[in-house]
């Protein structure tokens, strides 16, 4: 049999669950393949998202096949927009911080302001383009991937507009990055309240998702601290919208992820710049640190906690203040009820354990190593003086995206109400240690507001949460070994799947698991909110394959 050519594109049949089984599989490739004519390019049988084996919970969206495409362009040609057309210019936005989804825009527009996106997405709406918008592209599930149409790429929208130094606000455009925000703030005596540990995210993308710091558990997630946006919509108006002005499309907008309109302005909350006081307590049960995190959140007895693992053997809770006061009120009343160990006794306490396991030698060493690696990375002499850290801006993003990042950030979470989070991230955990020798979670608490509920209906804050929700991340290390796209999307259904057994949520839901959403919330609550997308955007082309 001669055989045609296999091109791999977007014509391969589609990896869902009613092809699991690989005979099944290689059946209809075997199928395809005698269909294609000798010497000619027929369509390539195996799709780049079919994972072989693997029962699927949701696959990339297949690429839209460009009708319109041309019209589209001569409209914004016609406005004097420049779009970029070409694989060159295209290929730069081919993934996202996952590195696990790739798809390509038919062409490329690099935000300036309000007034031409609004122009972009009217055109959108007539031609019915899909159109993908980009911040940071931290997403991890291709959220900012574009399986087709234009891709909106907002880093040209990154001014900060107004700092009031009186009011403690700032107005910034969407686009810009946190650590641009962080750097025109610390000029003024200032600093943000709460921001994404990578700053390299922008601002309107992570108001789209929520943004967890370390202090979320005292001050919310960064999408609380927003007081006023404005907004384009799907179909092209520019609208000024806040918690008493155009109410219900804020609600929708924040935490909405980028399915009810393109943030290009927001006005946030800011306070007066302090320096940190850290201290850091060591544990080798996940259950009793998380417990100790619980209970610190609850008095309110830190400005900043959370929890940074080496696999469950090192168990880090941090915790910080932003004043003598605090922290002086901590060491009286709350340090001696947490059961961590300081440097020096939890070394010993490690020495034993490992004494009495030789046979864990290898892990012994590699946590040694490890310790060696990252700890000079929080007392870096330039960030401290006098036993303050006075840049938490540069420390934690770079410490922690230098040694827990990689080119793949496979990066599958749990966010559950307080109550649930031990037994979360203890199933969680048995997950990684089934898949991946060397692995970190990354644990922190939110508070919630009560007025904002409206705001976390069907977002990263489970249902059932009231007063604080939590989260983690299960990250691989890992430590440039090379795992199939197979290996880490198995993993990635493994801790997604317990989070619908627990009835919980995630805080990047969306891309390729957005078929867990239906799951996790049910269909009354995603069909309320799919109508409402239905009115915002008749043609469904902003964001499209994020969530619906």
């Amino acid at each position: 049999m001669h055989f045609g050519a296999c091109v791999v594109g977007s014509e391969g049949f589609d990896a869902s669950p009613g092809y699991d089984s690989l005979h099944s599989f290689h059946r209809m490739v075997l199928l395809k393949i005698s269909l294609v004519e000798p010497g000619t390019v027929g369509p390539c049988p195996v799709a780049p998202d079919a994972l072989q084996g693997i029962k699927r919970q949701q696959t990339n969206p297949a690429r839209w096949k460009g009708a319109g495409w041309q019209a589209f362009v001569s409209a914004l040609d016609a406005a004097g927009m420049e779009l970029v057309e070409g694989a060159a210019a295209c290929g730069v936005y081919a993934t996202d911080a996952g590195g696990t989804a790739y798809g390509l825009p038919h062409g490329v527009v690099v935000a300036r302001s309000a007034g031409q996106i609004a122009s972009l997405l009217k055109a959108a709406q007539t031609h019915r383009v899909p159109v993908t918008v980009r911040g940071g592209g931290l997403t991890t599930e291709g959220e900012s991937v574009a399986f087709g149409g234009v891709l909106l790429d907002m880093s040209g929208m990154s001014r900060v507009l107004h700092i009031d130094a009186k009011a403690l606000t700032v107005r910034v455009e969407g686009g810009i990055f946190w650590h641009s925000l962080a750097e025109e703030l610390r000029r003024e005596d200032l600093d943000y309240l709460s921001a994404p540990l990578n700053l390299t995210s922008s601002v309107g993308g992570t108001l789209g998702v929520g943004g967890i710091d370390v202090n979320s558990a005292r001050l919310g997630c960064s999408a609380d601290q927003a007081i006023a946006l404005q907004v384009v919509t799907p179909t092209g108006e520019i609208v000024e919208c806040s918690d008493s002005q155009n109410q219900e499309l804020f609600q929708r907008v924040i935490l909405g992820y980028g399915q009810f309109g393109v943030i290009t302005e927001a006005t946030l909350r800011v306070r007066p710049y302090t320096p940190l006081s850290m201290h850091y307590f060591y544990y080798s049960s996940l259950a009793t640190a998380i417990e100790d995190l619980q209970m610190l959140d609850r008095n309110d007895a830190s400005d900043y906690s959370g929890i940074l693992t080496i696999m469950d053997c090192a168990v880090n809770l941090l915790v910080a203040f932003d004043s003598d006061e605090r922290e002086a009120a901590f060491k009286a009343n709350w340090e001696s009820r947490l059961r961590g160990y300081g440097e020096f006794g939890f070394a010993l306490c490690m020495l034993g354990h490992y004494a009495l396991r030789p046979w864990k030698l290898t892990e012994a060493l590699y946590l040694l190593q490890r310790k060696r690696e990252v700890f000079p990375e929080f007392r870096r002499a330039e960030y401290m003086r006098q036993g303050k850290m006075h840049d938490r801006t540069v420390v934690f993003s770079r410490a922690v995206w230098k040694h827990w990042g990689s080119r793949q950030m496979v990066i599958p979470d749990l966010a559950t109400s307080a109550d649930k989070f031990v037994a979360a991230v203890e199933r969680g955990n048995a997950v990684c240690r089934k898949y991946f020798p060397r692995y970190t979670l990354y644990c922190v608490g939110i508070k919630l507001r009560p007025e904002h509920q409206a705001h976390y209906e069907m977002s990263c804050v489970p249902p059932d949460a009231t007063g604080w929700a939590y989260g983690c991340e299960f990250e691989p290390i890992i430590d440039g070994e090379v795992y199939s796209r197979d290996h880490f999307q198995a993993f990635k259904n493994a801790i997604y799947d317990i989070g619908v057994d627990m009835g919980a949520s995630y805080y990047r839901f969306g891309g390729m698991m957005k078929g867990y959403i239906r799951r996790v919330f049910g269909d009354a609550l995603v069909d309320k909110h799919l109508a409402l997308k239905r009115k915002a955007d008749p043609a469904m082309i902003l964001n499209r394959d994020v969530i619906f």
